[in-house]
């Protein structure tokens, strides 16, 4: 079996595809997996570090703007797209897929396209609860169209070929060892991790960094690892320790560009904060985490919060909107959380009552039988 995963732009698109390729090759070890993405981005260096190929295409997001730069840039994105398709079909011709599986991000849409038009069939898998444009266009076609939320299937205009999987997660989430991790980390006391995307979102960055002043002030008294993201790795550090933080000489201060062991350090993790994306909320409920969650506020239809009041409202996490994210705040409300154990254990429970443990095998068997066909 010959399967392609295209995906790209964000680990939230990345990890999901990553999770379903290791299930595959766990039940065909003989399987030959490709990844195609996008030059530039995640991909570049999370699907070589799972063990798997990629190759990475030129390509441009689309602009909604109306001026001159956003006509010229779409112009761009445009002629990206056609190269990238006549690409894609020569790499299938070479590699000979029985199913191309797209996990989102525009990168995923040329690879899709050509499948589509070459009779392979194509299975497009959807983790936020409004599909994005990819989505929308690679769905018309697609053998099988999967989403995570019931809500979802409304958006389609063939609803009778989508159904509802929930969202892949890898095992690492679902079975890692609190005790174990920590060990392995040389983690003792309690722990916090704040992550806001691979990319890493300038407000939340800065709002971390003035609150490590306030750490500092209490004595450090927890131990902090920080994802700066690509956006973040250069100016972030800076700002902390303009702030007065010497972080480099302070061991309870871990700041990082990206945590590409995420699984052993949530495992670790006492409580951890980060945006609200599809495939942050699922990987959080599969660890049983207590977050706190921060909606990123410059996304299409607000999915984010949408996510977000999904795990508040079943009483697993605690919302906090950007705008009302201060220093001060944010601190006091990991301080609250920290020094309540009961409540803690409480939202551990509640989040793994939300996880779809069988996701990943689901989207699995939907592959095995497109490959048959």
């Amino acid at each position: 079996m010959n399967l392609v995963f295209t995906c790209g732009g964000t680990a939230g698109h990345i990890n999901p595809a990553i999770a379903v390729a290791n299930m595959m090759k766990e039940r065909h070890p003989d399987c030959n997996i490709l990844f195609i993405g996008a030059k530039g981005h995640m991909e570049e260096k999370l699907v070589p570090q799972a063990g798997y190929e990629v190759r990475c295409l030129p390509g441009s997001g689309l602009s909604r703007g109306k001026n001159f730069a956003a006509v010229k840039k779409n112009v761009r994105a445009v002629k990206c797209v056609l190269d990238a398709v006549k690409s894609c079909k020569a790499i299938f011709k070479e590699f000979k897929p029985d199913v191309v599986v797209g996990t989102g991000g525009y990168a995923s849409f040329p690879a899709l396209y050509a499948a589509q038009s070459m009779g392979i069939p194509t299975c497009v898998h959807e983790s936020n609860a409004l599909p994005g444009v990819t989505t929308k266009l690679a769905a018309r076609k697609a053998n099988r169209v999967l989403v995570a939320f019931p809500e979802s299937v409304q958006h389609y205009r063939h609803p009778e070929k989508v159904e509802v999987v929930g969202m892949p997660v890898r095992k690492e989430f679902l079975y890692e060892s609190r005790a174990e991790a920590r060990e392995a980390l040389g983690l003792k006391g309690q722990v916090v991790v704040s992550a806001f995307g691979s990319q890493g979102a300038k407000v939340m960055n800065e709002t971390v960094a003035d609150m490590m002043a306030l750490e500092q002030k209490d004595g450090f008294p927890f131990h902090h690892i920080h994802a700066t993201g690509s956006f973040g790795k250069e100016w972030m550090p800076k700002r902390v320790k303009d702030n007065g933080v010497d972080y480099e000489t302070v061991p309870e201060l871990d700041i990082r560009e990206y945590i590409y062991n995420m699984p052993d350090v949530v495992a670790a993790a006492d409580l951890v904060i980060g945006r609200a994306g599809s495939a942050t909320c699922n990987e959080i409920a599969a660890a049983g985490i207590p977050c706190i969650l921060i909606p990123s506020p410059n996304v299409t239809g607000n999915h984010q919060e949408k996510n977000a009041r999904v795990l508040e409202a079943a009483g697993g996490a605690v919302v906090m909107l950007e705008r009302d994210c201060t220093p001060e705040k944010l601190y006091a409300q990991i301080r609250t959380l920290l020094a309540d154990d009961k409540r803690r254990e409480q939202m551990a429970k509640k989040l793994h009552g939300l996880a779809r443990l069988d996701s990943t095998e689901c989207i699995c068997a939907i592959v095995e039988e497109l490959s048959r066909k």
